[in-house]
Parts: C-alpha cells; structure tokens; sequence
C-alpha cells in the first residue's frame, strides 16, 4: 500500500559505494549493488535516517514522498534472510597451529643484522612485530594489542605498495582482512571487542582505491560507535598501481 511519508533517497552522483551507511541501517534496508549504494526496498526503510551521519559524501538525506508502506514483518523475514545465508564461522585451527598461536617479535639488534648473510645485505628488516595478523585470527585480548597504534589494512594493500614495512607498518600492530568477501558482522564484533580491551593509543587504515574497499570506513566506524570509544582514525587509500592517492597522516 502506498502512503505519505519519509523515507531515505540515494543520490547516484554523490554516492561512491563506500559502503558506510550499509552497516547502520538496522533494518538491512541498504546494500552496495554495482558499486553504489541501493535500496532494496521502500518496504524496508523506517525512514529515520541513521544512516545519514556516517556517509562522507553527503549523498544521503530524507524526503516525503508517496511509497509503501514500512513494513516490520517484512524486515523481520528480511533480517533472519540474511543472518541464514551469513557463512558460518570458521572452525578453530588445531592446536599448536601457527595461524592460533600468538606470537611477539623483537628488532633485531645492530651486531644481528651485521651478521645477516650476504644475500640480504641492502635489504629493509621486516616491520611485522607478531603474529596472526588476519582480523579473524587476532584475539582482542592479545597482548600485543594493549595501547598499540593499530594499522588495519586491506588484504589487496600489500600487494599494491611495494614499501609497506618501511612506510606504514614500522612500529605498528596490524590486522588485516577483506571488507567485501569476509564477514562484515564478525568485524564489527571483532573490532568493537578490540576497542574495548585493547585501550589503543592510535588506529590508521589502509585501504585500496576500489569502491568495495571503503566499506571497511564503515565497518571501524559502527565498531567504534558499538563500543563507546572515541579514536581518531587516520586512513590513506592506495591505487591499483601503488601509488598514495590520498592521506590524513
């Protein structure tokens, strides 16, 4: 049935796919298709507009117009939808696996890498300080969590940026994953436990210039907003061919 009433419109032009505002719409009402954000349904959308606050393009607001009708039930059904064909968590690896087992890494000392072998001599030592390093695999309470400056990358970034170590991971704890292929809901968990434990003195991100990769923005953002922390979040976005295209450090 149709009424008069408000309810969220999408400006194509603005939007960039970043995918923030999907994880704040309650009702599951928004999703990103073809790299833009859509919604699925008028039915589906309250009308409230919590979702408005964490697009950083502006390219939401409310109107009134004539639409269906918000219809809980459906969002009910939709919600239990989309928690069925959510993938079922990984089984814990055996123990004594090295992806479980944490693990702290100390520099090595001047008179160490004098006696590197000679095939690494004008080689860059290793920035990684632990290990695991992939955000479904690192415990919010790892120790080496507890007030660190927190770099979280996109699987694709070291890949892309040759310099990694040098540039970005040097004195950082990292946690790294994909936004688009793992899942969205168990970071936000994993991350709001993190906040929430961890007590971080910083958080950088880094994330590859595609559309799909922006999503983890939204993915910090609620985790920050579940936990009750406030953080600065710097972030620096890379392109395809490795370059910086954008930074806040």
């Amino acid at each position: 049935m149709k009424v008069m009433r408000k309810i969220i419109e999408i400006d194509d032009e603005l939007c960039n796919g970043c995918g923030e505002c999907v994880p704040s719409c309650a009702e599951g009402a928004l999703e990103i298709i073809d790299g833009k954000a859509r919604m699925i349904a008028e039915k589906y959308c309250d009308g409230l507009g919590a979702c408005l606050g964490d697009c950083p393009q502006d390219a939401l607001r409310i109107v009134e117009r004539e639409v269906d009708d918000f219809d809980e039930a459906a969002v009910e059904e939709l919600l239990s939808r989309k928690k069925a064909a959510a993938p079922e968590p990984l089984a814990p690896p055996p123990a004594g696996c090295p992806s479980a087992r944490l693990q702290t890494f100390k520099g090595q000392t001047p008179c160490q890498s004098a006696n590197l072998p000679i095939v690494n001599v004008g080689s860059e030592d290793s920035g990684l300080s632990h290990w695991p390093v992939q955000i479904r695999l690192v415990p919010p309470s790892a120790p080496f969590l507890k007030n660190a400056d927190l770099l979280v990358v996109a699987d694709c970034v070291p890949v892309a940026y040759p310099s990694l170590h040098q540039d970005f991971l040097k004195d950082r704890v990292v946690m790294m994953g994909c936004p688009k292929f793992d899942d969205q809901q168990a970071y936000i968990q994993k991350f709001k436990e993190v906040f929430e434990e961890a007590d971080l003195n910083s958080l950088t991100m880094l994330i590859m210039e595609v559309p799909c990769c922006g999503t983890m923005r939204g993915i910090i953002s609620e985790a920050l907003k579940q936990s009750g922390k406030e953080l600065k979040v710097d972030e620096a976005v890379i392109s395809v061919r490795g370059e910086v295209l954008s930074s806040s450090l």
